[in-house]
């Protein structure tokens, strides 16, 4: 079994209830539980986390090189901000992808630009929740 963390940001926790028209009416947990499901179809062991705390997020991705095989991340608002992620995905010599439930290039101009992506494999944005489970099925054929 391979191990993979997944990666919430800021926000997600609302998912289900903040902005149902643009993220859906399924919950974080939900989401949690469709991804473990998934993982045990494609036998990977998925650790999934969420904070709404950008240096909780760099520090479970330095976590990644000695505990994990991948790392899928969601980095939320934080995609077109933050520098210090991109950093710390820099680091990280195992898969990571990164998605989107909704499509950030279809958005507000300020959500077009990923600055995080420079950090990844790919990415993969608006399928709603079923980026999560696109990025477990290429994630499993990326560490096959």
């Amino acid at each position: 079994m391979k191990n993979i963390l997944i990666i919430n940001g800021p926000n997600l926790n609302l998912i289900g209830t903040r902005e149902v028209e643009i993220y859906g009416k399924i919950s974080i947990n939900e989401i949690e539980e469709i991804c473990i499901n998934e993982g045990k179809n494609l036998s990977i062991n998925i650790d999934f986390r969420q904070t709404n705390n950008e240096g909780e997020i760099i520090n479970w991705i330095h976590e990644v090189n000695s505990k994990f095989d991948g790392l899928i991340i969601n980095p939320a608002g934080y995609t077109h901000t933050s520098i210090a992620i991109l950093d710390s995905l820099k680091t990280v010599d195992k898969p990571k992808i990164e998605i989107h439930l909704s499509n950030i290039h279809a958005r507000e101009d300020y959500r077009k630009k990923s600055i995080t992506s420079e950090g990844v494999e790919g990415t993969i944005s608006g399928f709603g929740i079923h980026s999560y489970t696109l990025a477990l099925k290429a994630i499993s054929n990326l560490l096959k």
